[in-house]
């Protein structure tokens, strides 16, 4: 059981964002990650449309023998994640949600801003999560849609997406905040070019190593932390982008063992 591998699934490539802290964190693991690239952004998906997609994929990642599955998408996590508890009861489930709220519960932030997609937005769900958390916390959210189609395109650390980037967090609501959520895992790979804009004065909420140490006090909780032989990466994609191998041989040195997985037909 504990040699078994890591299951984490996301919309494309900003899974890989946690998937790399897993491996910072947790060398001893092994993962398969699934990019649900046919479908990507799931933020402009309906909810019942994440829901679907995030029960198939669970299903794909526990028939490769999974010992936990990691939903390293905001949007799956605002919209499926409760339904994935309730019919994937006996598996070990996390979220990218729930540990970042633990963690602001520790900081005493007076306003904190959200940025994510329109889904993760217009759920509500770090807001109410921090709100009951916090009590007097204010949050602010902004939907930031280009984000994410602009990073799977391969637009990043240039002109084009400086410009997006400085037009989005240029709105007034999130003027004064202390803190500001990445509440999208693709964010994290425009992290620097975020945090320029608030001339490094506030702390950017990077999910990825905070999710990574949620997932290691989990695996150490269930005495599942793998100390022997660990298997190969496995990393799935449901339709073909360029981009995503790209974005992959950047994170993780060495061949990747990329493969197409059609689990829709």
């Amino acid at each position: 059981m504990k040699e078994r591998p890591i299951g984490i699934f996301d919309s494309g490539v900003g899974g890989l964002t946690v998937a790399h802290a897993i491996k910072q964190i947790l060398p001893g693991e092994s993962i398969i990650y699934f990019g649900d690239t046919a479908h990507l952004p799931y933020g402009d998906k309906s909810a019942e449309s994440i829901k679907l997609y995030s029960r198939k994929i669970t299903e794909f990642l526990l028939e490769h023998n999974v010992k936990v599955v990691l939903v390293a998408c905001n949007s799956a996590s605002a919209s499926a994640f409760d339904i994935l508890k309730k019919e994937f009861s006996q598996t070990i489930l996390i979220d990218v949600i729930n540990p970042v709220v633990d963690y602001l519960a520790t900081k005493h932030y007076e306003r904190i801003g959200v940025i994510g997609t329109k889904r993760t937005i217009s759920s509500g769900t770090y807001e109410n999560k921090i709100k009951n958390r916090t009590g007097e916390t204010t949050v602010v959210s902004l939907a930031t849609p280009l984000l994410v189609p602009m990073i799977e395109e391969g637009f990043i650390f240039d002109d084009i997406s400086n410009a997006i980037i400085r037009t989005y967090l240029s709105d007034p609501s999130l003027k004064g905040i202390q803190a500001l959520i990445l509440g999208c895992t693709h964010y994290p790979i425009i992290k620097n070019q975020i945090s320029k804009i608030f001339n490094f004065n506030i702390d950017i909420v990077d999910s990825a190593r905070i999710v990574a140490e949620a997932l290691r006090e989990n695996l150490e909780k269930n005495d599942l932390l793998n100390m022997g032989d660990k298997l190969k990466d496995q990393f799935f994609i449901s339709d073909y982008t360029p981009y995503f191998e790209k974005i992959a041989r950047m994170f993780f040195e060495g061949e990747i063992n990329l493969k197409k997985a059609d689990i829709w037909s």
